[in-house]
């Protein structure tokens, strides 16, 4: 996925539920709805910022439940995104919504105007979590709403939350391995975050909900990105993008969380070949060129978690290394490698 994106919110349109944890305001930092004229702005602005590179960008409608708006709004805004499309201007249009907002007589409309990318908001796969999180919709719905994407050719995208209350590390997996068995185009997974005004603030105050810690969030982001990329499913975001500082009140919100849980990973990669090989003292370890501040860790985390465990270990590049594989050595002997 190397297109851009021209984002335009429309937060809380359309969506006839308020789910436990949900305040798109604070999220997008938005509160009013965007027009035609706000699309052809935005546009405009966007073309003049990124030249050619507009060509192969993608107009995306995040937030809210795009097709479940009332049609006359729909339909204002599906035209104002259609006339740069048609002009040539940017690629496509992508747009989020529920999975119970999907049907063919929908579908047939999204792709008269343009719209080459549908995620879904599926968050759980597990129908236990998603009643109590007053989701409003179910697993099966999710299955049956992707598998009509697909048929009808647009890319699919699906999304899923982590730390959800009801849910699990476990269920969380259960989660990734139906996405991955829908075969999603593109995943974003989010840490859920309390914020204010909400059902999830109100049990959060009441001693109800216990949010995960950054450190565990991570953790677990870790497993579900390896997950991911070893089915070769992309995750295009980790993490929310931003909150509102007025409305956060607890949970794992990172501005890098996609860094910690990548570190996460190597860190776990890296006790493995110590454990498995019995490597302790000076260790090299390499990994691929891009992956060195990861096998670190923030603020050199990583490094220390190894000394602790008896290994004094330097890190080098190596580009005959992937992602997510890690080599080790003593100083001066035999190299060790997994992945």
């Amino acid at each position: 996925m190397k297109h851009a994106n021209i984002a335009l919110f429309v937060p809380h349109a359309g969506c006839p539920y308020a789910c436990s944890f949900c305040d798109q305001r604070s999220i997008t930092g938005q509160n009013r709805l965007p027009t035609g004229d706000t699309v052809r702005q935005t546009v405009k602005t966007a073309l003049a910022q990124m030249g050619e590179r507009a060509k192969t960008a993608q107009l995306a409608f995040f937030g809210g439940s795009f097709t479940a708006v009332p049609r006359a709004y729909m339909l204002e805004l599906l035209e104002a995104a259609w006339e740069p499309v048609q002009a040539g201007k940017i690629a496509s249009i992508r747009v989020s919504t529920r999975p119970d907002a999907i049907n063919q007589e929908i579908l047939a409309l999204l792709k008269r105007y343009g719209v080459a990318s549908i995620e879904l908001g599926a968050q759980s796969m597990v129908d236990g979590v998603l009643r109590r999180n007053g989701r409003g919709h179910s697993a099966q719905d999710t299955r049956r709403a992707a598998r009509l994407i697909q048929e009808a050719g647009f890319e699919l995208g699906l999304q899923m939350m982590t730390g959800l209350p009801g849910d699990s590390d476990e269920g969380a997996v259960q989660t990734a391995k139906e996405l991955i068995a829908l075969k999603a185009d593109t995943v974003r997974v989010y840490p859920t975050v309390v914020l204010k005004n909400t059902e999830l603030s109100r049990q959060y105050h009441a001693g109800e909900y216990v949010p995960q810690t950054l450190k565990s969030a991570a953790a677990l982001g870790g497993r579900l990105l390896l997950l991911f990329h070893k089915a070769g499913v992309p995750v295009i975001r980790m993490g929310l993008h931003s909150v509102d500082p007025a409305a956060f009140e607890a949970g794992p919100f990172h501005p890098a969380f996609r860094d910690l849980c990548e570190g996460e990973i190597y860190l776990s990669l890296a006790r493995q070949i110590l454990a498995k090989e019995k490597l302790t003292g000076e260790i090299e370890l390499r990994v691929a060129p891009g992956a060195v501040s990861k096998m670190i860790g923030l603020k050199k985390r990583n490094l220390q978690a190894l000394q602790d465990a008896g290994a004094f270990c330097t890190v080098r590049a190596d580009s005959g290394l992937s992602s997510y594989e890690v080599t080790a050595k003593r100083r001066n002997g035999d190299a060790f490698k997994i992945h």
